[in-house]
């Protein structure tokens, strides 16, 4: 049968040519390996999310843990959580979890340090091809969490003041309607409260241990106190060599009259110590110049009396005042007239204008500083246990730099109190008082 044998040659040759083809091969070995491909594929995509979602979420913490410390009050969680928000990270949203704390471990030792961890829930998509079924569930589904934590500790700035008050007992730094005071360029620190009424004195900023309330453009409260940064200098004193006389100024119309010796007037060459035992009255304006470098004056168990007349030192000259003796006297300039003299720039008086020693506790006190005598004083005013009511207003000498600082236990800013003599302290000699403050937070993890 011709025509079944040419059928079956068809179909023979059609079987051979169908078991040479090769061309459907990919469609079956892709049909195959697909799944497993866009497995690992989406794997692959949904891990470089995680990991991009954490360093997101890594950048936010850092920001809040910093912004923490740097708040560093009550409220520092409330600061942290509002920066994570900034980021888009929102406690109790889209399965993100902030949490926060004051109390965390430091690298270093202590648990003082702020941390901020924000979790995140993300809901798997691809990765669930090749079998990963999560670390947690994200509205009843599959779940990936993701977690970012850091550590930040409080960090301190050193902050200077050209007004100090170092008493802890009460209100020690105070003004009482003083909208002409201006200690602007200056800040001030108390160790007690500060309290001003009506006018923030211009000082840059206001530092108290205790409460502050109103003082300085910028106050502070609970600031850490600042130890007496000068005590250190009462060894240095000169011995009392008076042999126990004291002359003092007549205190009524038939006593005494103060002994010459204790009188001055005129120009005087000193050397590096002039002593004076009692009282020092100026009788004429008086101009000191020094031989062989600064002079310390000391005044034992008497106070400086201006009497209407000014006290300066010479071009290229410079004093220190120290006032030293018993309880028993009284240790202060008085007087009308004006102290125009700067300090030394070297040498252990360095800085140093006025001083008192400090194991004086009672005849410190001045009711009229920088108001009777004027004060025209480049240097510090050291007035430890004194309390001081500052009226007027402090310029620089007229042979010295621009820079003045007090040190007193507490202080009434009264009137037109300033402080204009500010910003050359270095070229003064003196470092200016600082407290180690708190600053920005610092990350340490």
């Amino acid at each position: 049968m011709p025509g079944f044998s040419g059928i079956h040659r068809r179909m023979a040759a059609s079987i051979r040519r169908l078991l040479g083809d090769r061309r459907g091969n990919v469609a079956i070995v892709s049909a195959l390996v697909l799944p497993a491909l866009m497995g690992s594929f989406g794997l692959g995509t949904e891990v470089a999310s995680w990991y991009a979602n954490q360093r997101a979420m890594q950048n936010a913490a850092d920001s809040a843990a910093l912004a923490a410390a740097t708040n560093a009050s009550t409220n520092y969680g409330v600061e942290a959580k509002a920066v994570t928000a900034r980021y888009g990270y929102t406690d109790g949203q889209s399965g993100v979890v902030v949490t926060t704390s004051n109390a965390a471990a430091c690298p270093g030792g202590g648990s003082t340090c702020y941390s901020v961890t924000i979790t995140k829930s993300l809901p798997l998509i691809l990765a669930q091809f090749v079998g990963y079924s999560g670390d947690t569930t994200l509205a009843g589904a599959a779940a990936k969490r993701i977690r970012a934590t850091a550590v930040a500790v409080q960090g301190t700035v050193q902050r200077p003041y050209c007004l100090v008050a170092l008493g802890q007992m009460g209100t020690t730094i105070q003004s009482n309607g003083a909208p002409n005071a201006d200690l602007s360029g200056c800040n001030v620190m108390a160790n007690g409260n500060a309290n001003c009424n009506g006018h923030n004195l211009g000082a840059d900023f206001g530092d108290a241990h205790g409460s502050n309330s109103g003082c300085g453009v910028t106050p502070d409260s609970n600031m850490p106190i600042l130890p007496d940064p000068y005590a250190g200098l009462a060894p240095n004193i000169p011995a009392d060599t008076c042999s126990g006389s004291y002359p003092q100024e007549p205190a009524t119309k038939n006593a005494p009259a103060l002994s010459v010796t204790n009188q001055f007037a005129g120009s005087y060459s000193w050397g590096s110590v002039q002593r004076v035992c009692g009282d020092m009255q100026l009788t004429a304006p008086v101009t000191i110049s020094n031989s062989g470098g600064p002079t310390v004056l000391v005044i034992y168990n008497g106070s400086l009396d201006t009497n209407g007349y000014t006290l300066q030192t010479a071009s290229g000259s410079a004093l220190t005042i120290v006032f030293a003796g018993s309880n028993a006297y009284r240790h202060v300039p008085t007087g009308g007239g004006t102290l125009d003299f700067n300090a030394p720039t070297s040498g252990t008086w360095s800085g140093v204008a006025i001083y008192q020693d400090p194991s004086l506790t009672s005849g410190v006190d001045m009711s009229s500083a920088g108001n009777s005598p004027t004060w025209n004083i480049t240097g510090l005013v050291y007035l430890p246990h004194a309390s001081v009511t500052f009226s007027g207003a402090v310029n620089k000498g007229s042979n010295g730099a621009a820079c003045f600082a007090m040190v007193v236990n507490d202080i009434t800013i009264n009137g037109t109190g300033s402080i204009l003599a500010h910003g050359a302290c270095g070229q003064a000699g003196l470092i200016l008082p600082s407290n180690a403050v708190p600053g920005r937070g610092q990350l340490v993890s």
